[in-house]
């Protein structure tokens, strides 16, 4: 007997998602679908969690482990925030300008 790997996809969601996301949210007894942007993770193709970029909200199917998914989709989605921008005090943009450092 030989163990099949199951195919994990973690990608955002499409305008053709709405259907299976609307069900994966009554699944989860969740009163509507996160806002979007979102990501979804799917295991063989079959959607089994969703999160918002937005508020970080998610949902997932209670009848399958789904802890790594979100797991996943929480690590993924941190690569999509906007990065924090910090200010460079003048004189080391001068500095670099100018071919010092």
């Amino acid at each position: 007997m030989t163990a099949s790997l199951a195919t994990i996809t973690i990608r955002p969601a499409y305008g053709d998602d709405e259907r299976a996301l609307r069900r994966l949210a009554a699944l989860d007894s969740a009163p509507q679908v996160p806002p979007a942007p979102l990501l979804i993770a799917e295991v063989d193709d079959e959607l089994r969690a969703a999160m918002s970029l937005q508020d970080g909200s998610v949902i997932a199917d209670p009848f399958h482990p789904t802890l790594d998914l979100v797991a996943l989709l929480r690590t993924r989605g941190a690569a999509h925030r906007e990065p924090v921008r910090t200010r460079v005090p003048g004189w080391v943009a001068r500095r670099y300008r100018l071919g010092y450092a």
